[in-house]
């Protein structure tokens, strides 16, 4: 018998396949169905920065009704009062804890360091195992620096690590101008994991109708090539856990992730194409591969095709094809 179980931000979970944050992880009927077909994790679909916001602003509303009233009340203002999405996401946790056996990660969406972050611990007390922070700062503002634009990073982390005693990860995009180096300092702040890479809203044009209208939503297989080449060169050389993410579909997309040295992967897209006993596949397909090749635990092939431990890195790192590969091309 092969042990799929392993570790991820200091968790102990079953297998390495996640629930990424998505609509299907927001309802708790369908995390009751996705742990039923084996998920080692769960990452509940997240609640927006904006919401948090939104919601405090108008609780403020409520308590102001005349301008002689200090600003000091906003000090002892609780988060308790809140209502709608912020509530309903409180509650989910809270139900999600009840239900599963399976770590429940909450998720929050953020692009600033604002009063949002006192709402960290609402998390941790509603019973969340761990909070992951899908951050992205597009870097589009043409008058702030690639400097700037990472200061927002570092300045999340430290507020909210000041707020919560739970793991905590962060779902990062590949818009950085050295991404590697901003791995590695994202990875010395304390974090307790990076998730590679966020998935965005993608915009098309309609020359029809000459507008511009939502690109493509999901992933596609081959959109694991991104994800698989950063994996593979960071693993061994971060101070914390990683999670691929984007483009995984299937077992065979699992195991590649897993030598290249991710400790977990986390899937929305192939639940919609596939359903949920897309799970099952996939621990089925990871547990024959093991005990093909006769490996016992998933330590013993974790990262032994990072690049660090091939020696070759080329075969990470090349960003132009190569002469022999280059003439084919050319000819077909």
């Amino acid at each position: 018998m092969v042990d799929l179980s392993t570790k991820y931000l200091g968790l102990e979970l079953k297998n390495p396949i996640v629930a990424s944050s998505s609509g299907l992880t927001g309802n708790i009927g369908h995390i009751r169905e996705l742990e039923k077909n084996g998920v080692g994790a769960v990452v509940l679909k997240s609640l927006f920065e904006e919401d948090i916001e939104a919601e405090l602003k108008k609780q403020q509303s409520n308590i102001v009704t005349s301008s002689s009233i200090y600003p000091e009340i906003f000090d002892a203002f609780s988060y308790d009062e809140m209502e709608d999405s912020v509530s309903k996401y409180l509650n989910l946790i809270k139900d999600a804890k009840k239900s599963l056996t399976v770590p429940v990660i909450a998720s929050v969406n953020c692009v600033s360091a604002h009063e949002w972050t006192a709402f960290a611990d609402k998390i941790q007390n509603a019973g969340a195992d761990a909070l992951e922070l899908n951050m992205f700062v597009m870097p589009s503002d043409f008058n702030r620096t690639s400097e700037q634009n990472e200061k927002v990073y570092f300045d999340i982390i430290q507020k909210v690590k000041s707020t919560i005693n739970i793991p905590l990860s962060l779902k990062i995009s590949y818009y950085f101008t050295n991404l590697a180096n901003m791995i590695k300092r994202l990875s010395e702040t304390g974090v307790d994991g990076l998730v590679l890479f966020n998935r965005f809203y993608n915009p098309d044009i309609d020359i029809e109708n000459m507008k511009v209208v939502p690109g493509y939503l999901y992933s596609q297989p081959t959109d694991i090539s991104m994800v698989l080449r950063w994996i593979g060169m960071v693993a061994n050389r971060v101070n914390c856990s990683l999670a691929a993410t984007t483009g995984v579909h299937d077992g065979n997309g699992l195991v590649k992730l897993l030598l290249a040295g991710a400790d977990v992967v986390q899937i929305a897209s192939t639940l919609y194409y596939n359903e949920f006993g897309v799970v099952q596949a996939m621990v089925d397909f990871l547990t024959e591969w093991m005990e093909t090749h006769e490996f016992e635990t998933i330590d013993e092939f974790r990262g032994m095709l990072a690049s660090e431990s091939i020696g070759n890195p080329a075969a990470y790192e090349r960003v132009q094809f190569m002469k022999h590969f280059a003439g084919k091309i050319a000819l077909s």
